[in-house]
This record gives C-alpha cells, sequence and structure tokens, in this order.
C-alpha cells in the first residue's frame, strides 16, 4: 500500500523561524513533526525532550524536527505570549507552528484535524516525499523512533553516518576501549 501524501499544515503563526513553513520547505528532507501543548504534561516530560534529542542527533543530516502548538483545551491559558516564553524556557530552538483555530468556534484546530490525532503529545513521520508515514499518540518509544528516521533516511538514499563512525580513531579510543576496526577505519576509512 502506497503511503498518502501528508496533510498540508494550517498555521496561524511561526516561531524559531523567521519565514512561515510549509511541508513544501523540507521536500527532499525526513519530517518528524511533534504536536503538543505546553500545558501536557506527557509533551514536557516526554515529547520536546526526544523532539530536542533527534534534532541533535540528528543535525546534519537531510532531516528536519518541526513543532505544532495544537491547542484543543485551555486555549487562553495557551497564548503566543505563553508559547513564547514556553519555548524560551525549554530552550525550544526548532520551528514551531501554532495550528490554526478550528473554523466556526471549533475547540479542535486545523491541522490536528487534518491529521486526525486524538491529542498531544503526537508525533509525526513524514518522508522525503511528504507522505505520512507513521502517526503515535503518546509517548514513542526513542529506539522504535529512532529505527523508523533511520529508514527513512537509508530509503530517502542519505543516510546518516554513525555519529562514532565519523569521530577519528583517537576520539573513538579515548575511553581505552578501542578495537582493531575503529583503528583500521581511520586508516582505511570506506568512502
Amino acid at each position: 500500500m502506497t503511503p498518502e501524501p501528508a496533510p498540508e499544515w494550517r498555521t496561524s503563526a511561526w516561531l524559531n523561524t523567521p519565514e512561515p513553513l510549509s511541508l513544501g520547505h523540507f521536500r527532499g528532507r525526513v519530517v518528524l513533526l511533534h504536536a503538543f501543548q505546553m500545558l501536557c504534561p506527557g509533551c514536557v516530560a516526554h515529547g520536546i525532550p526526544q523532539a530536542q534529542r533527534v534534532a541533535k542527533l540528528f543535525e546534519g543530516a537531510p532531516l528536519a524536527v518541526v513543532g505544532l502548538h495544537t491547542v484543543f483545551e485551555h486555549h487562553a491559558a495557551m497564548g503566543p505570549e505563553s508559547l513564547r516564553a514556553f519555548l524560551y524556557e525549554y530552550r525550544v530552538a526548532f520551528p514551531v507552528g501554532i495550528d490554526a483555530p478550528g473554523p466556526d468556534g471549533d475547540p479542535i484546530p486545523c491541522t490536528m484535524r487534518a491529521y486526525a490525532m486524538q491529542g498531544t503529545p503526537t508525533t509525526i513521520l513524514i518522508d522525503a516525499q511528504g507522505r505520512l508515514r507513521r502517526q503515535v499518540f503518546g509517548v514513542y518509544d526513542d529506539l522504535l523512533l529512532g529505527a523508523e528516521i533511520g529508514t527513512l533516511l537509508v530509503e530517502a538514499g542519505q543516510q546518516r553516518p554513525d555519529a562514532m563512525a565519523e569521530a577519528p580513531a583517537a576520539e573513538r579510543c579515548a575511553d581505552g576501549r578501542c578495537d582493531a576496526d575503529a583503528a583500521a577505519m581511520e586508516r582505511h576509512p570506506l568512502s
């Protein structure tokens, strides 16, 4: 079964980016979209830290981490100014879109409805062709998420080399556990 194109994001504003973003900005890159609310305990304890780790671990890879603040409750308490302070306090550096309010007083924001999200946190993986590949509501296991990101990067033909393979042999052997493979890779790299 061929994956379907991911629905376009409908936002009212963007933070941590100089211009509004769309899925088209990320064509050719894998996208991790993290949908959250700043008053959601699961988002604060698990989802946001996980998205920050992914952004750091895959820095330089053809992968973008994007946040979506999708408020479906306590609307008055989670406005743009509160969100701006929240992002600063939690040191969230990746771009964050503010989900557009639902039409005609609908408490469910537009992008949340387009993706049929059940709540927050929701982790969404979009492949390099802009297709929705995975959507997980709740806590997403780090190992499973990393494996799925790796699979999408391989599919894109641009897998990021292992961070340890990028380090010089001296760094890989600094803890006294250097093996012959690490030293050989330094003398005879594969690429």
